[in-house]
């Protein structure tokens, strides 16, 4: 008898994870289940499947029960996801910062208040943190510094990597083990499964905000964080309670969205090489970032008026977030990091002429006629290339 794989590359997983049992069921395309209840004539069963699932935030088995408990459409996403980035499980929620503020709540809620963070990260998650709005407290550090920051009460340690905007890149191996036995939780937004899987390398927690490359095409409001079963336990009961569920459609799309996750970031990445070497050589610009790891992410600094470049694009989108199948370019210090101060932006690397670059599926050479028009005149630029940002 012919023995089959066991394992399966990450491109085959991504088009087949989560729908494992399709044909099984006699169908190519998995369903969307909209339904916010579910009917039960045995209320004794219903009532020991909720104790249980109050108890240890578990799946229940059998028929779903509540809209807000969990959905099969949105459960095919995080198995799939989990799958993807090695992981026991998954739990999705109606955005990225739902994720990571229910990761926050549960560790809490174990008096584990006091987090440990390394700038930069997405202007949200900074603001989320120093302004204390679900009781934690932050300690800013270098990846050199984190365990020296750690203290009794602290519930976690965030990083990301490659950072928002930056792409500054971290040591996640040295930082988890820094970490002791401190959950790490890496925002894997700009990295994907596709370029790194922080799991392997001693995280407890990955984030994402799915909105960007996991759906990959603008049109969906998503987060999810992989981890543990245990840990994913904490987060079901936490979505429960506060209700940060994420629609079924959003799951859907999600769950297509992957299947061409793995094309999508390599092509979008060969441009984004591209355009950074482009970048580096033209005096117009004064540096630029492109992450060691690769990705379709590239932030640059310009001698001129960034806000005239933002203006100045006609192919590429002047947009916040990122990740799309088209290309988005927008200024941080305005817009994604803005709530976060002046001083520790700047401080983070985050300059008040940084742009950053969302590089989408457009061919290389339109792209780059886009941009160098928005650069404006080569005649008067002061001549100062930098070598290329490695991280």
């Amino acid at each position: 008898m012919e023995t089959r794989r066991t394992t399966r590359a990450l491109a085959t997983e991504a088009v087949h994870a989560g729908r494992d049992d399709l044909a099984g069921l006699g169908l190519h395309a998995p369903p969307i289940d909209l339904s916010t209840t579910y009917p039960s004539y045995d209320s004794r069963a219903e009532a020991a499947r909720i104790d249980a699932f109050a108890t240890t935030g578990a799946d229940p088995d059998g028929p779903p029960v509540y809209g807000r408990l969990g959905n099969p459409t949105v459960a095919r996403f995080e198995t799939a996801l989990a799958r993807l980035e090695g992981t026991e499980s998954a739990v999705a929620f109606a955005s990225g910062m739902a994720a990571l503020s229910a990761v926050l709540l549960v560790r809490g809620s174990m008096g584990l208040r006091h987090v440990v963070a390394v700038r930069p990260l997405y202007g949200c998650s900074d603001h989320l943190l120093t302004a204390g709005l679900l009781g934690s407290e932050v300690t800013w550090t270098d990846p050199a510094g984190v365990a020296d920051a750690l203290r009794p009460d602290t519930g976690l340690v965030l990083v990301e990597s490659p950072a928002n905007p930056t792409l500054a890149e971290i040591d996640l191996r040295a930082v988890a083990h820094a970490c002791g036995s401190v959950p790490l939780l890496v925002d894997n937004t700009f990295a994907t499964p596709v370029l790194q899987r922080p799991a392997e390398q001693g995280a407890r927690l990955v984030l994402h905000s799915a909105t960007k490359y996991l759906g990959g095409h603008g049109d969906v409001l998503a987060g999810v964080v992989a981890c543990d079963e245990e840990f994913a336990g904490r987060l079901r009961q936490v979505r429960f309670a506060t209700g940060g569920v994420l629609h079924p459609l959003a799951g859907y799309l999600l769950l297509r969205g992957l299947s061409t996750l793995p094309v999508r970031v390599r092509a979008a990445s060969a441009s984004a090489a591209e355009l950074a070497g482009r970048l580096t050589a033209d005096p117009r610009v004064a540096r630029v970032h492109y992450p060691r790891i690769g990705g379709a992410m590239v932030s640059f600094e310009v001698h001129g008026d960034p806000h005239e470049v933002i203006a100045g694009v006609r192919l590429i989108t002047p947009a916040v977030s990122l990740g799309s199948v088209d290309s988005l370019i927008q200024h941080p210090a305005s817009i994604s990091h803005r709530i976060v101060d002046a001083d520790d932006r700047r401080d983070a690397g985050v300059s008040d002429r940084l742009l950053r670059l969302s590089v989408g599926l457009e061919d290389v050479e339109d792209l780059w006629a886009d941009l160098d028009a928005a650069l404006g005149e080569r005649a008067g630029t002061p001549a100062h290339p930098e070598a290329l940002a490695q991280g």
